[in-house]
Parts: C-alpha cells; structure tokens; sequence
C-alpha cells in the first residue's frame, strides 16, 4: 500500500507544481458568463485560470498582474490569483440605478459578470429609481466589497439610438467623456500665437494654402500650399496640425489621448481622442487664421519626380476652406476659385498614383455607406460613399508626407542602432488564405505568379483591372483583402506591401490618432540631432494597434446598428442582393439597394435541400439537388427580421429567377447626396 501510494504521489509531483507565489505574469482578463475567469497572458504562454473570489477587484478585459498558484506540466493548464490591475479597460458603464431612502446602487446592463456599484446620493445627478444612466467607476479599494461611483448622465426612454452607440463605445473600452482634470489642463492652453514661437518657426503665412475636407468636418488638421518656383518646378507643402505643441509628455491630456489613441467614427457622432478645445480650436486649421503646424515641403516636377524637401515646423495661415465637392466641382467643370492651383495639385497627384501603382501598390477599392439621420439619429437614407479625384488628390500628398517621414527616421541611428519608432507596417499575404484563392481566381482564368511578393501585388492588380464591371468583380475583390495580412503599428519595421512603401508611418493625422502624435516627437527630436530613445514604444505600438482595432469593431458595430435600424422598417419585404460570404451554417446576403448584410440559415433551407459547406469553392452545396449558393450570386431574399439587441438581421432564400447575365449592369444604383448630419471625417493616409 506504502509502496503505491508513494508511486502515486512521485506521479503528482511530476505534473503539478506549486509554484509558492514565485511566479507574477501580465496578461488581460477574460470572464466568461459562468464567472470563471482566464488571463490571456503577453507571451502567448498559455491562459491562467482564475477563480471569482481571487479577481482582486479586476474587471473582463482589465490588464492585470496574476500570481500562478498552481501549474499542471503535462496539460499545461495554470491556475492564479490576480494581484494588481494594472490597467482598466473600462470605467465607465450603462446600466440602472435602484434607489433606496439612504443608498443607491448601479446595476450594470452586461452579461459579463460583474458587482453592482454604489452611488452616493450626492453623485446621482438627478437620477430616479430605474432610470437607465452612465456611470464612471470612481473607486474600487481592496478591502471595499462595492466600488463607488457616479453618475454622468441619463439615458432617456425615447433616446434608444444614443444609448445603443455609448454602449458600444462603453463596451470597448472608449470613455464617454473627458475627467475635470483633462478639460481644465485643455482649457489652460493659451490660443495666442506668439512672436516668439513664430521666430522659431518657418514662416509659410504668405504662401497661398487651403484645406480639403468633408463638409461637415470641424477638425481640419491637414493643410496643402503650393506655389510655382522660378524653374518651372512647384513647392507643395503638406501642414499639419501641431498636436504635439499643445499636448505635451506625462500631462493628463497625453495619458487620455494615450489611452483612448484614436477617435472613434459612429454613424452619428465622432467620440475623439482630445478635447475639442484642442481638436476642433487651438489645431484645427481654420482659413483665416494663424496655426503652428509640423510640415514636410516638397519640390516636384509636373510629372511628380521629387527634387527635394524640408521637414520642420511652421506657422501657415490658410485662405480657403474646401469641401471635396468643391474640389470635384472645379475638376469637373474646370471653373472655380483657385482652379489652376487645383489643376496642378490634381495633375501631380494622378502622376505620383500612377508611380505608385507601377510600384507595386495593390489597387483595392472597397465600398462605403454612410447615413441620411433624421434628428433623432433615425436613418432614413442609406449614400454610397465613391472616392473621386478630390479624394485621391488629398491622399497622394498624405501617403507622400507619411512614406518620406518614415525615410527620414529610418536613416537616423544612435549607437549604430535604430531610433524606436512607431513605423505602419504591414506583412505580406497569409499563404494558407492566398493559396486556395488563387485556385479559386483561376476559374475566372485569372492566374498568378507568386514567385515573389512584387509578382502576387503585380498579379492582384492585373486581376482587380480585369475584373472591373463583371460579375465576379465584388466577390473576387472581397476575398482578395481577406488574403491580406492585418496593418498594424510596430517598430521592427517590416515595410507596407499593400502601398508597395519600404518605410510608412502615420504623420497626418495627430488630431485623431496617437501614434501621429508620437511620430511628431520623435520627428522633431531627430531634426534638433537629439533623437529620443522611447524604451516603452513597442509597448506603445501595441497599446495603439489594439486601441484601432477596438475602435474599428466599434465603427461595424455601429454601422451594423444603422443597418438593423434602417432595414426594420422593410420586415417582410422581397429585395435583390449578392452573396457576401458563406459558412456551415448559412450564408450571408448584401442587398444590392441598400449594402445592408444579413444572414440566409441553413435551417431555413432544409425544405429545399440539406446544404453543406464546400470551402475550396466558397459555396453551400445541396446533397439531392446540385443548387449551390456561391459568393457572389445574385439572390433574392426576404428580410425575415431586424434584432436591435443583438445587431443582427435575419433573411428567408426567395426563389426567383435571376438574370445572371446583367449581374452588375442592371444593379438598381443608390441615390448619390450629400448627408447633412455630421458623419466622420475620411481616414486621410
């Protein structure tokens, strides 16, 4: 018995360890519905189990530390207490009050689990029993069993549409508001342009600039000039907004700006990184008015060669505020106020596209919606967004100011290494998502050669201008951007293949994105010979590609809502669409008129056949029958229902008889207008 037992214990001891407290790791909290929870450690070592009772105050999706109790060497599977939050995801939550004579309490609306809040009287703001509110976690101490917050604001009853996009924001981790602290540091900045700073400043007020927006932009933080040089070239000038001026390192602006780092863009509303004291005042290049602006000035030929550049500080002082109709306007009808300036900016953009595209760079377009909002936020129109020569006039000389930064930072060495450095970086396509769609592009007859990176983008771009106004065109094109790797932030700086750039970075844009802000900095310490050496900004480049993807579901979430809204009104009717995706149970279907997607079940296809997924072929094949519903098909539907909760709209297979032959010609366009409700700025480089 001794003997077995001491066999059985050796055994043990062999496969758990205890590790007495020895071993602290970090990694970002998730709890499941049942209230288990697993921190997703950096290092991708594997997951550690975490019991309710030892969450020390640590809420889903918080960074924390976790001290691993108990770890089995054969499973791998590790168990731990949590010991510090580090970061919280979220602070602020919606939900309902419950109200007593001397207390209340805030009972969250999520099915993550999680305590109710306690809610001193004075901190209700007006707030009634049951009233559906916003709360900001203010405390949460290690021997209190509630945290303690406050009220923001009320969510009214006849307000759905304003409380569904906070909680979206909410949900991800996107404050609703700015701390007392944040908007009083903001309000302190001085609006003054001094003398002073002017001297230290090249001066481009003189030269004629003006900006290219959207028209209901109020943050213009992107400025071109441009004049004609004695030997037939032009100087161009790419200013943007000096952020980094106002917002300075270890300020409660930049620890908000750093945390939020990047402004989100819902249907109905921009929720920003900064204050609108800075973003749409003190660095919003407003015409007429004098803006210090960080500034990379080019010399081109017509033809786009460049023959030299600065890059540096400034102070501008823009004459004119365009829209991009304006610009497609004067493009168009080759009349307007400043129409010269804007035939050569124009004529030199198309040369450095064209350059551009002979590089490499893939020329993927993909359609964007926006809304037609009532005042309440209802949508009541659906406008496809085309990007015309005003737009892509803008995004030339932003692309051009980004890639020449980025060279510029890259050359420059302390030590014989390189300066940390938020490069943009993207990675060549994912070979096991490229390989079965080249099979699948040769029954277009399209073939490829993937002999190198250079011959797959040269064979992309072959296939895309093949395929333009024929049937297989949106269903080739969708699949063609799944094949591609994911841009993201980083400092081993990989290159951009989808821009065909060796060197890239996000220089124009410091208003709505941090790594702009940080790109700025370390810009302007390598100018002045005192590169900064940044230790945490690989930390940093993932703290902001993680923020941009959060920020990025956001924006599907909330468009998604737009849809489910919008399409509730058409419950029961038939509309033609084309089918955007496939999968085991079910396919997805995109109306046609409206770009509004929702999902075909396989179950409701069971009176027809019993469907089955065929992946190589993207298509959902019938046993008896030999039907096959393929992306890209034309179907009808029938919109079956239109779930706001759950963001979700659900369609039946109507079996008409579809032309296949008149597939993209016959397509039923969308009224191109104007929005007139504020709908987010384009995503300029």
């Amino acid at each position: 018995m001794s003997k077995s037992k001491s066999s059985s214990t050796k055994k043990k001891n062999k496969t758990t360890k205890h590790t007495h407290g020895q071993t602290t790791v970090k990694g970002i909290l998730e709890i499941t519905r049942s209230g288990i929870g697993y921190v997703l450690i950096d290092d991708k070592s594997g997951d550690v189990l975490v019991r309710p009772g030892d969450f020390n105050t640590a809420l889903n999706g918080d960074t924390v530390r976790v001290r691993i109790v108990k770890e089995n060497l054969a499973s791998k599977k590790k168990e731990g207490r949590i010991t510090e939050v580090v970061t919280r995801k979220q602070n602020e939550f919606i939900g309902h009050i419950q109200l007593s004579t001397n207390f209340a309490f805030f009972v969250p609306d999520t099915d993550k689990p999680m305590p109710d809040l306690f809610i001193p009287l004075d901190k209700l703001k007006g707030a009634k029993h049951k009233d559906k509110v916003v709360v900001r976690m203010l405390e949460w101490g290690k021997d209190d069993k509630k945290p303690v917050g406050e009220v923001i604001s009320l969510l009214l009853a006849e307000d759905e549409n304003d409380a569904a996009m906070k909680e979206i924001l909410a949900e991800a981790g996107f404050p609703l508001s700015f701390s007392d602290t944040v908007m009083e540091e903001a309000l302190r900045l001085p609006d003054i342009i001094s003398a002073e700073e002017i001297k230290k400043r090249k001066d481009c007020r003189k030269i004629l600039t003006f900006t290219i927006d959207p028209i209901d932009a109020k943050d213009f933080d992107d400025a071109l000039s441009i004049r004609k040089l004695q030997n037939g070239n032009y100087e161009i000038g790419v200013h943007i907004a000096d952020v980094s001026h106002f917002v300075e390192p270890d300020t409660a602006l930049d620890e908000e700006a750093y945390k939020r780092s990047t402004s989100v863009y819902l249907p109905d509303r921009v929720n920003p990184m900064l204050p609108e004291r800075i973003s749409n005042e003190l660095c919003s290049l407003r015409p007429n008015e004098d803006k210090f602006t960080f500034s990379a000035i080019f010399q081109l030929t017509t033809t786009g060669e460049i023959k030299q550049f600065w890059l540096g500080k400034t102070v501008i002082h823009s004459k004119h505020r365009f829209t991009y109709e304006d610009v497609q306007e004067i493009i168009e009808k080759e009349e307007g106020i400043y129409k010269e300036e804007i035939f050569v900016l124009n004529d030199i953009a198309k040369q450095i596209r064209k350059q551009r595209f002979a590089q490499g760079a893939i020329n993927f377009s993909s359609t964007e919606v926006r809304f037609t909002l009532d005042e309440k936020g209802k949508p009541i129109g659906i406008v496809v967004k085309e990007s015309k020569e005003a737009h892509q006039l803008i995004e030339e000389f932003m692309l051009l100011a980004n890639k020449t930064v980025a060279e510029t930072v890259f050359k420059t060495e302390v030590n014989h290494k390189p300066v940390p450095f938020p490069y943009r970086v993207h990675d060549q396509p994912d070979e096991k998502k490229l390989l079965p769609f080249i099979e699948y592009a040769k029954r277009y007859g399209h073939q490829f050669n993937t002999s190198t990176p250079e011959k797959i983008a040269e064979s992309f771009n072959l296939m895309l201008a093949d395929v333009q106004g024929k049937p297989e065109q949106h269903v080739l094109e969708q699949l063609g951007i799944r094949t591609m790797a994911k841009a993201a932030y980083a400092t081993k700086d990989i290159g951009h293949y989808g821009l065909a750039f060796e060197h890239y970075c996000h220089f124009t844009s410091p208003i709505r994105r941090y790594p702009d802000v940080l790109v700025h900095r370390v810009l302007e310490s390598v100018l002045a010979g005192k590169p900064i050496i940044d230790k945490k900004m690989d930390e940093k480049c993932k703290q902001t590609s993680e923020r941009e993807r959060a920020a990025m579901e956001c924006e599907r979430a909330g468009n998604k809502y737009k849809q489910v809204e919008f399409m509730k009104s058409y419950v029961g009717q038939d509309f033609e669409g084309v089918i955007s995706g496939v999968a085991s149970f079910g396919f997805f279907v995109e109306t046609v008129e409206h770009k509004c997607e929702g999902m075909v079940s396989i179950i409701s296809l069971s009176d027809v056949d019993e469907f089955f997924l065929v992946e190589g072929d993207y298509s959902l094949a019938g046993k008896r029958s030999g039907r096959k519903f393929k992306m890209g098909d034309k179907v009808w539907i029938k919109v079956i229902s239109a779930n706001l909760d759950k963001r979700q709209l659900d369609y039946a297979w109507v079996n008409k008889q579809t032309d296949a032959t008149t597939e993209v010609e016959n397509v039923r366009p969308v009224e191109k207008k104007v929005v007139k409700k504020r709908n987010p700025k384009p995503k300029k480089g």
